[in-house]
């Protein structure tokens, strides 16, 4: 027996609207978690450590010049509530030079859209250092006896949970 051609078309549309509806259902479902969880973690602090690896002889050169260039501007920022902390770091002892860094830099930042924000720090720049030209020369010298530099955002991992 031959069905009529008729009553396949509703058949296949009506299938057709089922997966359909289920697919939004499970779309919606996802995009409801998804927002959730950025709501979620939209307030929540987000850290990123910043390594720093200088050039043999130079860590303390870098450290002089990072505390007079550019931990000013770090403290505006968290002044202006962008940031909540902002911390360095030496290691005790040597490590292997592959794997050695001189000093990590850890910024707790409000959250992360504001850690990604692209914030143009150069009006506090301007405020906080007039002599522009030797900011620029120091800073470019505080980068020139840098071998690495590396950011690594973190996140803490809980042991506790599931």
């Amino acid at each position: 027996m031959q069905i009529p051609a008729t009553r396949t078309i509703p058949r296949l549309t009506m299938a057709a609207i089922g997966l359909t509806a289920a697919a939004w259902a499970v779309f919606a479902a996802v995009g409801e978690r998804q927002n959730a969880m950025a709501a979620d973690t939209k307030e929540q602090p987000y850290v990123i450590e910043y390594y720093y690896k200088a050039k043999w002889g130079h860590a303390d050169e870098f450290l002089t010049l990072f505390k007079k260039n550019h931990y000013p501007v770090l403290k505006k920022e968290m002044e202006l509530g962008r940031m909540l902390k902002v911390t360095m770091a030496a290691p005790r002892y040597h490590t292997t030079e592959d794997g050695r860094w001189d000093f990590r830099v850890t910024i707790v930042f409000k959250n992360a859209a504001i850690a990604n924000d692209n914030f143009d720090s150069a009006a506090l720049i301007k405020q906080l250092f007039p002599d522009q030209d030797t900011y620029k020369k120091e800073e470019q010298r505080r980068f020139e006896i840098l071998d690495s530099h590396s950011d690594v955002p973190i996140k803490d991992v809980d042991l506790d949970g599931k």
